[in-house]
């Protein structure tokens, strides 16, 4: 069966060789990752495939089928239940969506700016039978990872808003415990969002995450005195979205979460003046009160 078919998760029922890597054609929104490079795509399958297998002890056997039948990068990798789809383009990743990625992002202006230079760009896109959130980005974050070495400057997360610097995956520098490392990740590193932004009109910059909902959660957002908050805002919510994804509870509006020896979280919905917090996904507000100010049920 012909690669294309099985991008698209075609199965030929006379086929009988179960070795060939076939998308799973029914994911509804899969979660996807994009990588910018900084020359035109150069990628052969052994030479892929290669590196997927040195990447982590669980991915020795991983595979890589590379489509000769289209002009564009066309391929499939996969190991074990996992399938990533990968198309690469030998133009630059749109300039909008690429600074909405790379101007909230936590590395040096430098680098930023070698990254706005890109001249192509591959999109990754989950496709295999591993259903939590989680281990699906961790296995998009892992072909990442291998196609480090082929040029790639960064690693981006449209949904999310943000991205990281492609060296940060690279095998060399994580060694055997590599999957290990991108699952223990802060989430508002890669798989979450975390921007900062002022509105005219309103006093201090408010802060929130994006990309939740790909794990089933609300966004978070918060009114920060100043810029100087950032990284308290940015440990508060990782450390509440880690525990909402490790416990499987729920947080809705009125509801208050313990963040400290005397802090609580109280989360509301976005005020109606407050607009520019909608989207895409559900967004709360979280508001930081004293113990006393615990209003028990």
């Amino acid at each position: 069966m012909s690669l294309f078919s099985r991008f698209f998760g075609r199965q030929d029922a006379a086929n009988t060789d179960t070795s060939e890597l076939v998308a799973k054609p029914d994911i509804e929104n899969p979660p996807s990752l994009q990588i910018v490079f900084g020359q035109r795509l150069d990628i052969g399958e052994s030479q892929l495939t290669a590196a997927l297998r040195r990447y982590h002890p669980s991915m020795v056997a991983a595979r890589c089928d590379i489509s000769d039948e289209v002009e564009a990068f066309f391929a499939l990798a996969g190991w074990g239940r996992h399938v990533v789809k990968m198309v690469g383009f030998d133009h630059p990743f749109p300039a909008d969506a690429l600074e909405n990625c790379v101007a909230p992002a936590h590395y040096p202006q430098q680098l930023k700016d070698e990254v706005r230079q890109q001249a192509s760009h591959m999109l990754l896109y989950y496709a295999g039978h591993e259903t939590d959130p989680l281990e699906q980005y961790v296995a998009l974050a892992a072909v990442a990872g291998a196609l480090a070495g082929f040029g790639a400057l960064a690693v981006l997360n449209e949904t999310a808003r943000t991205s990281l610097p492609a060296a940060v995956f690279a095998d060399e520098d994580m060694g055997e415990h590599s999957l290990e490392i991108l699952r223990d990740l802060p989430l508002t590193m890669l798989y979450c969002g975390f921007v900062k932004y002022q509105v005219e009109g309103v006093q201090g910059v408010w802060m929130r995450t994006y990309g939740s909902e790909a794990f089933g959660l609300p966004d978070f957002a918060a009114l920060a005195a100043g810029h100087h908050e950032g990284q308290r805002y940015m440990d508060i919510f990782n450390n509440v979205l880690g525990y909402l994804i490790q416990s499987g509870a729920q947080m809705e509006a009125g509801h208050t979460m313990q963040i400290g020896e005397s802090e609580f979280m109280r989360l509301r919905e976005p005020a109606e003046a407050e607009y520019y917090l909608q989207g895409p996904g559900p967004v709360l507000v979280a508001e930081i009160i004293a113990a006393s100010e615990v209003v028990n049920p």
